[in-house]
């Protein structure tokens, strides 16, 4: 069976919807922003037959595979090799000035779980790579073995909110001294000999917060996507909308502060009326983060952790 026949997009129905009201217009133009096997991409073009689309992924794998997913698509469907920081040049290129919808579903793709030799998943030995794009930056074990031990603590407090980060560094820098790390296995296994017997009875794999934290570290994922949503609200028509799937609370925490500051009032207080300048630019669609259903993780288990924010472009930026 191939990837695309076992790929089942996470909350599809919820994302088109979402989406729909700003692209029932013919000529809209709806980016995605991580195209991955195209699931969300090929469900947006087959419900808005008048839309274009503009994909993007960082990993030529991906585009490969959802390009021949896509085919039937091909006169309506652009996709760009880029990082979806990039979105603003992709756009220029293009000769796009605004887009009337945007899609993220942020973290690692399906396909990159589902190939053990790219060392995203903890659970099969495999080299410690961790790359989206493999044609570009330093993997996971180049990670693992050059960072001070004072940094490697901090990604994973930060990135993987590991509680226990300086036991499993103490024990990395201790191993890397006798023989640098190449697989995952001996990682895994590191990781499960530094914990206390009380943390590694709960909350899955004792090792999926550092593999997080690694992969977050390897890709750049959170400067990435401070960068990305004010990018792509920026981008954004006024009636536009974007919806945002996140998977662990630090990529939904910046999505909510973005959002919350564009749909917040600016104005100094006490102002009688407020002028246009401080009124808000987006519209919340989303009352906190949409969860998935149960029949959705019942389904689709990679779906459990998701959540789902929406916005709507109410006006233009006045200077």
């Amino acid at each position: 069976m191939s990837s695309n026949a076992l790929h089942v997009p996470v909350m599809l129905r919820r994302c088109l919807d979402m989406l729909a009201p700003a692209l029932a217009e013919p000529g809209a133009v709806v980016v995605d922003c991580t195209l991955g096997l195209g699931g969300h991409s090929e469900a947006l073009l087959a419900a808005f037959p008048d839309a274009r689309l503009v994909a993007l992924d960082r990993d030529p794998a991906a585009l490969r595979l959802s390009a021949e997913r896509l085919e039937p698509y091909k006169d309506r469907a652009t996709l760009v090799h880029a990082v979806y920081d990039e979105l603003p040049e992709v756009l220029d290129r293009l000769g796009i000035a605004a887009v009337q919808g945007v899609l993220f579903d942020l973290g690692v793709s399906s396909m990159q779980l589902d190939e053990a030799e790219r060392g995203f998943a903890y659970a099969q030995d495999a080299p410690l790579d961790m790359r989206m794009d493999q044609s570009t930056g330093i993997s996971a074990a180049e990670v693992l073995n050059t960072y001070p031990p004072g940094e490697l603590v901090r990604i994973l407090r930060s990135y993987g909110e590991e509680k226990f980060a300086r036991k499993i560094v103490e024990a990395v820098v201790r191993e890397r001294a006798k023989e640098p790390f190449s697989n995952s296995a001996r990682l895994v296994e590191l990781i499960r000999a530094a914990l206390p017997q009380a943390a590694k009875r709960t909350g899955g794999n004792p090792a999926k917060r550092t593999f997080q934290a690694l992969r977050i570290e390897v890709n750049g994922e959170l400067p990435v996507l401070e960068r990305a949503i004010p990018n792509a609200v920026a981008r954004l028509a006024v009636g536009g909308r974007i919806a945002v799937l996140s998977y662990h609370s630090l990529e939904d925490r910046l999505v909510k502060q973005v959002f919350a500051a564009g749909a917040a009032n600016t104005a100094p207080p006490g102002l009688p009326v407020v002028p246009e300048r401080y009124q808000p630019r987006l519209k919340l669609l989303t009352r906190g983060a949409e969860l998935p259903t149960e029949e959705e993780i019942a389904e689709n288990r990679r779906a459990a952790p998701a959540r789902l924010r929406g916005a709507e472009r109410i006006r233009e930026d006045v200077l």
